[in-house]
């Protein structure tokens, strides 16, 4: 970036927001004018967008005004227990659904995403001493690995069962890869410590981790079932991509929305919810930019389901990271499958 902020095509800072389309008149269209249909058509999707990335501005100042709520926010999420936020509807109770024990929130994303970061902040969040070590091991350069080779549990708050964090290996290039990876892990579920293995690793390096695996040697742990994912994005490569002209350049959204749409993330109807990282390194334009782009791309609202979580401690960025775990937290309930006798009274 070289210290200078990128251009928005929307909007800059301070400025007075209005569509770009707000000076001129959506003609009426005669049946056979089907240029002056594509022109309306355009006019009528830039409005819908200016519309989306006013809310998303928005959605920063009205944060702004919600931190006075933010004990109770966190309270709500310390009280949360697995199955408490089921919503009673047709017919069904509590006892009719499978509760796990531990509710697990898959972390996916590509290389360098920041998701081995973005667990250490969601654990900030609830430890009461602000000096302890950070929790998962973050790479600092991805360039060099994978990083994360081994999946790794941790549950919030640390030392709790109320639900936990799984840490996993970055999306490959290879898109069939991700699938086969994906669907292991929602139709099989995922274990503490187990290593993740792809069709595409050399054989060198399939050796080199199992020798680590063979010399760590611990217990296989419990399995549990994924309840809901979570998809961490790095927002400047994202950005990176919306401008790139290349192939090479823009192969980082498309992966990103070839996996997104992978029908295993999918629960019933509800779609993973996406974390924007590395937004401490933008203007906050950019970021809006970032969300409303992803928000189409993924077909998901922006404001609601896309979070932009930067590297920093402040009291706003707490509660956006709260914010993200209740709506993960309420999908994950509000997903549960029947019991099989639940099933047959319906």
């Amino acid at each position: 970036m070289g210290g200078e902020k990128t251009t928005s095509r929307f909007f800059t800072p301070g400025e007075e927001i209005i569509s770009p389309v707000d000076d001129f008149d959506i003609p009426l269209l005669s049946g056979d004018d089907e240029g002056s249909r594509d022109s309306w058509d355009s006019l009528v999707d830039q409005r819908r967008r200016d519309a989306v990335f006013r809310e998303v501005l928005q959605s920063y100042d009205q944060l702004r005004t919600r931190i006075g709520s933010l004990t109770d926010a966190k309270n709500k999420i310390l009280s949360y227990t697995p199955g408490a936020w089921i919503e009673n509807v047709g017919g069904m109770t509590l006892s009719d659904y499978d509760v796990p024990k531990t509710t697990s929130l898959l972390l996916i994303g590509p290389k360098g995403s920041g998701k081995s970061s973005l667990v250490n902040r969601i654990s900030k969040v609830f430890e009461n001493d602000k000096f302890a070590s950070e929790r998962a091991q973050v790479t600092y350069n991805s360039s060099v690995g994978d990083g994360t080779y081994f999946l790794q549990e941790y549950t919030i708050p640390r030392g709790s069962n109320s639900f936990s964090l799984y840490d996993t290996r970055s999306l490959s290039d290879d898109a069939s890869d991700n699938i086969n990876m994906i669907k292991l892990w929602i139709m099989e579920g995922v274990r503490h410590g187990e290593l993740v293995i792809r069709r595409s690793d050399s054989s060198s390096l399939r050796n080199r981790m199992r020798c680590k695996a063979h010399k760590i040697g611990c217990e296989p742990s419990v399995i549990r079932k994924v309840n809901f994912v979570i998809f961490v994005v790095d927002g400047l490569a994202v950005l990176k991509s919306m401008e790139g002209d290349s192939d090479v350049e823009k192969q980082y959204n498309q992966i990103v929305a070839t996996t997104f749409n992978c029908p295993y993330l999918s629960f019933r109807d509800d779609k993973p919810v996406v974390v924007v990282t590395h937004g401490d390194l933008l203007s906050l334009t950019d970021r809006a930019r970032i969300r409303t782009y992803l928000g189409e791309l993924l077909g998901i609202p922006p404001a609601k389901q896309i979070f932009d979580i930067p590297e920093s401690s402040d009291p706003e960025n707490e509660l956006i990271i709260v914010d993200m775990l209740r709506y993960c937290l309420e999908h994950a309930d509000r997903n549960l499958s029947c019991k099989s006798c639940a099933r047959n009274k319906v």
